[in-house]
């Protein structure tokens, strides 16, 4: 629960919880064509911009499934300010596994592949609530430039280079799993910037507000260390996509 409360306290100014701008997130729906009425199935939706802002500009139906439950509060509360309650619903639960009754149009999960244990278990997952000639929505980092020291390794968090994949094997592992890449939105510096960086506005002013809080020192630990390692890790290494596949 620490954990949820984490990502609560640090994105609770986010709605797209991920480097991923809403020009994009706009512009990706506009690319898919999706056709009113279309169903979408958003895994691990946060505090679901995708379904609620391509039903208003789309009028797609959707669910929404997320673990934490201020994010759901979130998604609720922006589908009523878009006036799409009747298009979307949000249900609070653990998205690894779930798996719809009624299949649909559109199977997402957007920067949250631990659901499925990494990239093809997802999409395994994904495809079980899809419709024949369904459309799935994986989002994921990869190496833009990759790291060959332990210190830049250490920066952007993971043990080994083996983690991630380059933007050329990514799509080839996308390939041997059976799928055609028909779109990609890619993540830029200034899109990784203005999801991280208001990150660090918002942990200050809630560590100010809250010194009591169980959570205090973890977030004063990550505001003294996290601008340097997002500068030598994530910024400088990663890449970050929305990769749309259909079923070969």
């Amino acid at each position: 629960m620490s954990d949820l409360r984490i990502f609560s306290v640090r994105e609770s100014r986010h709605r797209i919880h991920n480097p991923l701008t809403e020009g994009q997130l706009a512009g990706l729906g506009v690319a898919l064509e999706l056709p009113a009425g279309a169903r979408v199935l958003d895994l691990a939706c946060g505090s679901g911009e995708l379904l609620s802002t391509w039903a208003r500009d789309h009028r797609i139906t959707g669910l929404g499934v997320d673990l934490n439950p201020d994010f759901v509060c979130d998604a609720r509360a922006r589908a009523a300010e878009l006036g799409v309650g009747d298009l979307v619903r949000f249900v609070e639960a653990d998205a690894s596994g779930y798996v719809v009754d009624e299949p649909v149009d559109v199977a997402a999960c957007v920067g949250a592949t631990w659901i499925g244990g990494g990239v093809p278990g997802t999409i395994d997952l994904l495809r079980r609530s899809l419709a024949p000639g369904g459309l799935l929505l994986v989002g994921e980092p990869y190496w833009r430039t990759v790291p060959t020291t332990p210190e830049a390794l250490a920066a952007c968090g993971v043990r080994s280079a083996d983690d991630y994949l380059t933007l050329p094997d990514l799509l080839a592992s996308f390939g041997a799993l059976g799928y055609d890449v028909v779109e990609m939105v890619c993540a830029t510096e200034e899109s990784w910037d203005r999801y991280m960086t208001p990150q660090w506005l918002t942990m200050r002013r809630w560590a100010d507000a809250h010194p009591d809080d169980e959570l205090h020192d973890e977030v004063r630990r990550l505001l003294a260390t996290e601008p340097q390692q997002y500068a030598a890790g994530a910024r400088t290494h990663f890449g970050w996509g929305v990769f749309a596949l259909i079923a070969r």
